[in-house]
């Protein structure tokens, strides 16, 4: 029939899963971050997600905390563009565990310096090793250098948004 999509089972323009024509979608980037996120949370689940028992949004706001110590659930929130009670939320759940500990800032006593405890420090570098390590494997299908690539465009992408 005119205008239908053939059905092929060429392996460039079929889904990964289901073997669905997806012709269409293939330079639609939302579709394949969308589909290559299926791929890392899968890996998240099993290296983080189960053994840490941490939410892909907890372990990014742990990490966060980690990298940049004395940082403030504001820029926290601006970083992830959440809102605040989202990110008051997380951060309680990770106090409540001893993974983050809060100190008044000097001068506003509104504001609160965030950090990581040696609990939360050491899970944040395990963690981190472990899904790094388990998306290598699952992107074996990459060299090193497209890995690389790959993870710099991301990157690109992301901080093209506008603060």
């Amino acid at each position: 029939m005119p205008g239908m999509p053939k059905n092929r089972s060429n392996p460039v323009d079929a889904t990964p899963a289901g073997r669905l024509v997806e012709a269409s979608l293939h330079h639609v980037l939302g579709y394949q971050l969308a589909q290559a996120t299926i791929v890392t949370g899968a890996v998240f689940a099993e290296r983080v997600g189960t053994p840490f028992d941490l939410r892909p949004v907890e372990f990014t706001v742990l990490c966060l905390i980690h990298e940049n110590p004395d940082v403030s659930a504001a820029r926290l929130a601006k970083a992830l563009a959440v809102t605040a009670p989202n990110i008051a939320a997380w951060l309680e759940r990770l106090e409540r565990r001893e993974l983050i500990r809060r100190t008044p800032h000097a001068t506003d006593r509104r504001a609160q310096h965030l950090r990581t405890t040696p609990t939360g420090a050491t899970l944040a570098s395990n963690a981190t090793r472990s899904v790094i390590e388990g998306e290598q494997l699952a992107l074996g299908n990459l060299s090193k250098g497209e890995q690389m690539i790959l993870i710099e465009l991301l990157h690109k992408v992301a901080v093209s948004r506008s603060a």
